[in-house]
């Protein structure tokens, strides 16, 4: 097989494939074959039709069909790593010219797609990060301490009218012109957390029990969301929170902890082990932010249309041009990120082991909240491996550059990035423990990026000349 690459424009090339018939004649008998279990032929059995009575029945240009058909993929897939181009999106595929069986002759055939662009990145000798100090002042601790209270507060009944912070026991209508377009009973609600009806905080504010309130409010959610409604709200119980005195008792009852002391420690080091995190986070995203910036990365438009359209089609609402063109900018530059990283990646000669793989596996399972091996077998029904081994690689390589730079916190002290990295490596691997059922799960090998499916070419349509070509 031969084949040539032109380049229509960075991010787009076109692929001239040259095969000749005997790279062509496995598949040639494959069809055959294929088609001897299809058809009742009088005289034969299914699967012992030979090839010249299918010829005479059906024509040979059938045949060449099935076997083009059934080997394009292939034969563009080798072209591809041949050239060592990375494709991204569908191919658009023409053939151009199909042997005879009889007399030989090649597969032609010209394949024009999108490419991963080159992308240079800069030097980044001598160059500084510069992130948040991490220090942990008694106000953070106090916060956390504070969660905790509330967390093993209890719920008392209150006779009074409601105020901020109380917790409340209501009824809700809502009608448009008359009509009612929704009611609950009995539904929780703090007031002040503004997680329901615009307006409710106010409405309930200075109700006691068995008091109502009308007022005016778009509706949140349901067919008519959006439309302002006439709701009517209903106090049926109010409750405050109490909260349990800090001391002792209270670090035994909420900790491990013997003391309130010994509490706050804990809290205070873990704050300190989270904020050195935010570190890295933080380190990662301007180091990426720097490279986009000095960075060209040629964006093929087709792709980032078509992302927008999908994107829009699966959000199923009303398309304006200004969010149009807020969601194509995003498009463009996620995926000017994602060839930045992809750049990284390569520089730094990344590889991912099965053993990092089930870890990232693992933990974004726990993100989801969603068992690993329930996770696993949605991973490998939508075929998204190969994306979950580069995403590992991205962030592995990102973490490796992060290392070759100089990182600093705002007051200026040099950070060792290899001991956070080591931190996250840690954290990793300490939610892939902490789901056995997970261990002995298998990591299945990444896909290859080029092998696509036969759906994802064009179905060849054999000319007049091979259509109705036959030995007899």
């Amino acid at each position: 097989m031969k084949s040539a690459v032109e380049t229509l424009n960075p991010t787009r090339v076109k692929l001239t494939v040259e095969v000749p018939f005997e790279e062509l004649k496995p598949s040639l008998d494959a069809a055959y074959k294929s088609i001897s279990r299809q058809v009742n032929v009088p005289g034969f059995r299914k699967g012992h039709v030979p090839p010249r009575i299918i010829d005479q029945r059906f024509g040979r240009g059938a045949v060449l069909e099935e076997a083009v058909n059934d080997a394009l993929p292939t034969f563009y897939s080798q072209a591809v790593q041949e050239s060592s181009l990375r494709p991204l999106g569908r191919p658009e595929v023409d053939v151009t010219d199909v042997p005879d069986p009889a007399a030989g002759g090649e597969l032609k055939f010209t394949v024009e797609v999108d490419v991963a662009p080159e992308v240079t990145l800069p030097d980044l000798e001598g160059h500084e990060v510069t992130v948040d100090d991490a220090e942990v002042t008694d106000a953070d601790v106090d916060e956390r301490v504070s969660a905790l209270q509330e967390r093993f507060g209890t719920l008392l009944g209150v006779d009074r009218a409601a105020a901020d912070k109380d917790f409340l026991s209501v009824d809700i209508r809502a009608e448009i012109d008359g009509e009612e377009i929704d009611s609950v009973k009995g539904v929780s609600y703090q007031v002040g957390s503004g997680t329901m009806l615009e307006g409710l905080d106010e409405a309930v504010t200075g109700l006691s029990a068995g008091g109502s309130k009308t007022f005016d409010a778009p509706l949140a959610g349901g067919d008519r969301a959006g439309q302002q409604a006439e709701v009517t709200v209903t106090v049926q119980s109010v409750k405050e929170r109490q909260l349990p005195e800090l001391d002792d008792d209270f670090a035994q009852l909420a900790s491990e902890f013997d003391t309130l002391q010994e509490l706050r420690g804990a809290l205070t080091e873990q704050l300190g082990t989270l904020k050195r995190m935010e570190q890295s986070v933080q380190a990662r995203d301007r180091l990426v932010e720097h490279l986009l910036e000095r960075t060209d990365v040629p964006v093929p438009e087709s792709l980032i249309q078509a992302e927008v359209a999908q994107h829009l089609e699966n959000e199923n609402r009303e398309e304006d041009d200004e969010h149009r063109a807020e969601v194509e900018k995003e498009a463009r530059e996620a995926f000017q990120r994602q060839m930045v990283l992809d750049a990284v990646a390569d520089s730094q000669k990344v590889s991912v082991t099965q053993k990092e793989l089930a870890e990232y596996l693992v933990a974004t399972a726990q993100q989801y909240g969603m068992e690993p091996g329930e996770f696993m077998k949605a991973v490998e029904k939508s075929d998204q491996i190969s994306s979950m081994v580069a995403d590992v690689a991205r962030r592995k390589a990102l973490m490796l550059l992060l290392q070759q730079v100089t990182v600093k916190d705002a007051s200026g002290n040099v950070l060792d990035m290899s001991i956070l990295v080591s931190q996250e490596d840690d954290e990793q691997e300490q939610a892939a423990q902490a789901r056995p059922a997970a261990e002995g799960a298998p990591v299945p090998a990444a896909a290859d990026p080029t092998a696509l499916p036969v759906s994802e070419f064009a179905e060849f349509e054999p000319t007049d000349a091979v259509r109705g070509t036959s030995d007899s």
